[in-house]
């Protein structure tokens, strides 16, 4: 493992811990050369399906990427990165179960917006501002409204229902 501070190629595992269910290893490593301390994290790797997107695109699952969207939706909310990371890591999860090769970039979008109000409803909001591509403030007010219903109790759809 390279030292991201000096460059250097010695290394040694200081400790080692699982976390997210068993899934991924917390490793604490130091540098032989100039004696910093890092932490590494290691996960298997997984077939991921490839992302279709609206323009026929095709890439990768990019976990990251979908990582930094949610931390701009959350931001200066209460929602921890470990939420987010869970979050991301249940959307692929269930994408790597599906066992599907190629997965359209709608469902990975409405994974997300399923999980997301029991988050934060402010994110929600702000995640669905993004991903629905709003035409108006009519349509950010019935979306609103719904998520307002479901919070009071009512019986409607789900926030980001298709109708």
């Amino acid at each position: 493992m390279r030292c991201p501070f000096c460059a250097a190629q010695d290394t040694r595992v200081l400790d080692s811990r699982e976390s997210s269910e068993g899934a991924v290893i917390r490793r604490r490593r130091a540098c032989e050369k100039c004696e910093r301390r890092f932490t590494t994290y290691e996960r298997v790797e997984e077939l991921s399906p490839v992302v279709v997107k609206k323009d026929g695109r095709r890439e990768a699952f990019d976990r990251d990427k979908l990582v930094a969207g949610l931390k701009k939706a959350c931001e200066k909310r209460p929602v921890s990165v470990n939420q987010l990371e869970a979050l991301v890591s249940q959307v692929e999860r269930r994408l790597q179960e599906a066992g599907e090769k190629e997965v359209p970039s709608h469902v990975v979008g409405e994974m997300v917006m399923q999980a997301l109000p029991s988050l934060d409803e402010v994110a929600y909001v702000r995640f669905a501002s993004v991903y629905r591509s709003f035409r108006d403030i009519s349509e950010f007010m019935d979306e609103l409204k719904e998520i307002i219903e479901t919070q009071a109790g009512g019986k409607k759809a789900k926030p980001g229902a298709k109708k």
